[in-house]
């Protein structure tokens, strides 16, 4: 009886001592606001969250599809691929949003843990994508999470061995209502059902097509256009090609002469020039253009290159000039596109130094005839279209690497420090330099995933979390 009673005291202690660490836990979590909803997985982590109720499915090939508890909210809205809309930068949708400035404290909606890297997230039809990886089961892994909650639907995951070299992933998904498009760090381009996350095919670039993946991994976004997705392997004889979304067969493949082209970390960039549709992508021994009909190759410019990493997309503005701009001492370069007797010619309109106006990692916005950007040494900063440099934020008030966006019509240019995770609210005008308001929505560290805005709800992420930040 003695023993009984003595073992019963022991569980019981077990039970208090148990009970009280889960209630110290709880309660000294982190709080970054009163509308706050953590993910309740966003703690359980075995490599990356996963629900104790998971399903797993083959998908085909050496991929797993793991079924998970969380539901797409109802709400519309959508950030379909790298730079949303137009591939500008530009959110003309959220009329009105920043008529009251930000303040402190950021209002969270939930917060989720990601392994390292800085993939920014996709949106569509109630639901957040982006490409992760899993460092336990070392494999990428796509994710699918509510929008509402952050809680995971779904994610996909395939194997892939690949050391740390300033994290792992870094690209934006590209999506549609049924298909959704990943390229991984090693170049394995993935089409899912966005619904499901159900494969519909897989090609590894390297094997495929001979690609050589660029320092730090690969950084090219997908691009998808109607039926097909657009994507720059740069291999051993194919340049760019166009696949078909449900079989992954190619539409046409524009040829890579000599294998002269690399891939780099730049994006591809669409231009409509009199009519005709071009894809303009900064391969590694210069800028190449091809149509987006049948592939042929339009122009190249072999001025343009830059041989440590060439990052920025093309901007391309009013449909027949390109600014090409880059890190490592580039500058940048806005030129014309002009056709005489049936022959492609860039005309040069200015050229600067990188004190100037250049970019090392994000992409430059235009907006109301000027450049926006934030320049190397990490200053915002404001060029006019003859290179005039309009301002720059000062030496007192640096971005680093972080990424930026713009609200129109509130003509507002929201900026993110990438070791403080400052959100910085600035005027979007060619005067000066005016903060107008700031708030605080990640811990920082190396924030550099790009941002995505919808209704009202701006999606960020650093090195090892992606938050959910109401604006509203």
């Amino acid at each position: 009886m003695r023993k009984d009673k003595l073992i019963a005291s022991i569980i019981a202690a077990v039970i208090m001592i148990a009970g009280g660490i889960f209630l110290i836990n709880w309660l000294t979590r982190s709080r970054a606001g009163d509308l706050e909803v953590r993910n309740p997985k966003a703690e359980v982590v075995e490599g990356l969250t996963t629900s104790s109720k998971v399903e797993i499915e083959k998908a085909g090939g050496k991929g797993k599809l793991y079924k998970e508890i969380g539901v797409a909210s109802r709400e519309k809205g959508s950030w379909l691929q790298f730079r949303g809309p137009g591939q500008t930068n530009i959110i003309t949708t959220e009329k009105g949003l920043f008529s009251k400035h930000l303040i402190e404290p950021a209002r969270i909606i939930w917060r989720e843990k990601t392994g390292e890297g800085y993939a920014g997230p996709a949106v569509n039809n109630g639901r957040v994508y982006f490409i992760d990886y899993d460092p336990v089961r070392k494999e990428d892994s796509i994710r699918c999470l509510s929008f509402k909650d952050g809680v995971e639907i779904w994610k996909y995951n395939y194997p892939v061995k690949i050391k740390r070299n300033h994290g792992m992933s870094r690209t934006v998904p590209a999506v549609n209502d049924k298909y959704l498009v990943t390229l991984g760090p090693l170049g394995h381009l993935t089409c899912l059902n966005a619904l499901t996350g159900e494969l519909f095919w897989q090609k590894d670039l390297v094997k495929e097509y001979g690609t050589k993946i660029p320092e730090w991994y690969a950084g090219q976004c997908p691009l998808i256009e109607g039926e097909v997705v657009i994507i720059a392997p740069a291999g051993k004889e194919v340049l760019l090609t166009a696949l078909d979304l449900k079989t992954g067969k190619p539409a046409w493949a524009a040829p890579n002469p000599g294998g002269t082209h690399k891939m780099t970390h730049s994006s591809i960039s669409i231009m409509n020039f009199k009519g005709e549709k071009q894809y303009v992508y900064c391969a590694s021994a210069g800028v190449v253009s091809v149509s987006a009909k049948d592939g042929k190759l339009l122009w190249t410019d072999p001025t343009w290159k830059i041989n440590i990493a060439n990052v920025p997309a093309p901007v391309v503005v009013d449909n027949e000039k390109i600014l090409f701009t880059g890190g490592y001492d580039a500058g940048s370069k806005y030129v014309r596109l002009v056709k005489e007797d049936g022959q492609y010619k860039l005309q040069e309109i200015f050229k600067v130094k990188a004190s100037v106006f250049a970019s090392q990692q994000a992409t430059p916005i235009y907006y109301k005839e000027n450049f926006y950007g934030v320049i190397p040494d990490g200053q915002l900063a404001c060029v006019d279209e003859t290179g005039k440099q309009l301002w720059k934020s000062g030496t007192d008030k640096k971005f680093g690497l972080g990424p930026f966006f713009i609200a129109d019509p509130d003509g507002v240019l929201l900026v993110l420090n990438d070791m403080t995770g400052v959100l910085y609210e600035v005027k979007a005008d060619s005067v000066k330099y005016e903060e107008l308001g700031k708030m605080k929505i990640l811990n920082g560290h190396e924030a550099w995933a790009p941002m995505a805005l919808v209704n009202g709800k701006l999606l960020a992420k650093d090195l090892t979390e992606l938050v959910c930040v109401e604006l509203r």
